[in-house]
C-alpha cells in the first residue's frame, strides 16, 4: 500500500497524467465534438467507426479522460500536502542546523557591525539566540513549490467545472436577424457563408454581439472549431440550414414584409385566404412536355430552387409552383418569391462568472507560485562573535554578495588539523 501511494503522488507519475490528458485535449482539438453520427461517417469515412468506438467525438466527457482528471487531482493533492508539510517540518530544522554552523568567514568587529546593517536594510528578518543571530530572508519562497501545485490542482478543479458545468442552448439566426438571449444579451447575424472565395466549405457566420451592459464585440467570424467568447457566453458554429423566403405586399398600402419559411406555413390576412407553403425543393427537372420533376438531394446546395406551394383563396385551393422571381396575387396580397436563405446554427454555451472568476484567479495564483519558486529564494545568514556563515537551499548569490561587501573586514577560518 506504501509503494502504491509513493507512486501515486510521484513527480513520475503526475507527468505522465499530464502527457496522457495532453494527448486527449489534442485530439479533442483535431476532431470536432458532438457532432451527429452522420457527419462522422461522411467526413471521416476510413476511420469513423474508431472515433465513435472510442468516443472520440466527445473525448471530454468520456470515462478516461474524467478518471484522467480525477487521478491528477489525487496526484496533486498528495503532492501538496507532502510538501507542505516536508517544508512545515523543514523550517525549525533548518534554523536549528543554521545555528550550529561553524562559521565560513571571519569578520572583525566592524565587518558584524557592517553586515548587521545590510541585513537590516535588505529587510531581513533577525533572530538571536544564545550569542547568535540569525538573518532569514525570502522566507516564503519555501512554499513556493506547494503553492504552484495547489495552483495547478485549482486549475484542474476549475477547469473541469467550466467544461461540465456550463448551460448550452441552440438557436438558429436568419442572417440579419437579431436574437436576445435571456440575460439580454443580443446577438446579430450580419452575413454567413459555406464556402470560401475558392470554393472550398468554411462555415462562416459574420455576428456582432452585444452584453447588457453596452460592450460590442464588432463583427468577428464564427468558424467551426473558432468559436468566440464574450462575457459569460461562448458562441459555437454548429449547423447551418436552407429556408424559403417570400415578400408580402400589402397592395392596398404598400407595406411589405419578408417571411423565411423554416416550417410549413399560413400566410394570410384574414385567416382564410392566402399562401400556403408546403415545401421548398433544391432543385428540379422540366421535360420537352412542361412536365416537372423535383429533386430532393443536391449535397446541400440549391442550384434551382423551387416552391411547392397552395394557394387557397374563397374556399379553393390550387397546388403551385413557383421559382423566385415569380409573384402571385392573392386578394390584395401579393407574394414575391425570394431566392433560398442560408442561416447558421449558433450554439450557446453560458459559463458562470464565478467559475471564470476562480480560473483566473488559479492561473494568478500559478504566477505567484512560479515567482516565489525561481524568483524568491530563500537563504540564511549566521553570525556570532567571531564570524559568518550563509546557509539556505540556494545560497551561492548571498554568498557572493556578502563576500564582495566584507572582503576586508574578513579572514579564512583556521582549518582544524
Amino acid at each position: 500500500m506504501k509503494k502504491f501511494l509513493s507512486f501515486l503522488r510521484s513527480m513520475r507519475f503526475g507527468v505522465l497524467l499530464l502527457v496522457l490528458i495532453g494527448v486527449c485535449s489534442v485530439i479533442g482539438t483535431v476532431i470536432p465534438q458532438g457532432e451527429e453520427i452522420a457527419w462522422y461517417a461522411q467526413n471521416y469515412r476510413s476511420f469513423h467507426g474508431a472515433i465513435l468506438l472510442l468516443g472520440l467525438n466527445k473525448i471530454f466527457s468520456s470515462w478516461y479522460f474524467i478518471a484522467l482528471l480525477v487521478l491528477l487531482c489525487l496526484n496533486l493533492s498528495l503532492c501538496s500536502l507532502l510538501r507542505l508539510r516536508t517544508v512545515v517540518k523543514g523550517k525549525q530544522t533548518e534554523r536549528e542546523i543554521m545555528a550550529s554552523m561553524p562559521d565560513q568567514q571571519i569578520l572583525s568587529g566592524e565587518g558584524l557591525s557592517l553586515l548587521r546593517s545590510h541585513m537590516e536594510s535588505r529587510h531581513a528578518r533577525e533572530e538571536a539566540k544564545d550569542g547568535v543571530t540569525i538573518w532569514s530572508k525570502n522566507g516564503f519562497g519555501r512554499y513556493g513549490t506547494f503553492i504552484t501545485h495547489l495552483s495547478i490542482l485549482l486549475t484542474v478543479i476549475f477547469g473541469a467545472l467550466a467544461l461540465y458545468t456550463p448551460t448550452t442552448e441552440d438557436h438558429n439566426i436568419m442572417p440579419g436577424e437579431t436574437l436576445t438571449l435571456s440575460d439580454g444579451t443580443a446577438v446579430t447575424i450580419d452575413s454567413f457563408r459555406l464556402t470560401d472565395e475558392t470554393g472550398r466549405l468554411d462555415y462562416e457566420s459574420m455576428a456582432e454581439i452585444t452584453l447588457p451592459d453596452g460592450r460590442s464585440s464588432g463583427l468577428v467570424p464564427i468558424r467551426v472549431n473558432h468559436p468566440v467568447s464574450m462575457g459569460p457566453w461562448k458562441l459555437y458554429q454548429q449547423s447551418f440550414g436552407t429556408t424559403g423566403s417570400i415578400t408580402v405586399t400589402d397592395l392596398s398600402t404598400g407595406g411589405t414584409d419578408v417571411f423565411y419559411l423554416t416550417d410549413m406555413s399560413f400566410l394570410t390576412a384574414d385567416g382564410h385566404s392566402g399562401l400556403w407553403f408546403d415545401v421548398l425543393y433544391p432543385d428540379y427537372i422540366r421535360d420537352p412536355s412542361g412536365e416537372v420533376t423535383l429533386i430532393t438531394l443536391t449535397e446541400g446546395s440549391y442550384p434551382n430552387p423551387i416552391y411547392q406551394v397552395r394557394v387557397i383563396a374563397e374556399d379553393v385551393n390550387t397546388p403551385t409552383l413557383a421559382v423566385p422571381g415569380d409573384t402571385l396575387e392573392v386578394l390584395g396580397l401579393r407574394f414575391t418569391f425570394n431566392e433560398p436563405v442560408e442561416y447558421p446554427g449558433i450554439r450557446f454555451k453560458h459559463v458562470s462568472r464565478l467559475v471564470n472568476g476562480l480560473l483566473v484567479a488559479s492561473f494568478a495564483l500559478m504566477t505567484a507560485g512560479l515567482y516565489l519558486t525561481f524568483f524568491c529564494e530563500p537563504v540564511l545568514v549566521k553570525a556570532d562573535e567571531k564570524g559568518y556563515a550563509v546557509g539556505g537551499p540556494r545560497p551561492e548569490r548571498m554568498r557572493i554578495e556578502l563576500e564582495g561587501l566584507l572582503a576586508d573586514y574578513t579572514t579564512e577560518p583556521e582549518k582544524e588539523e
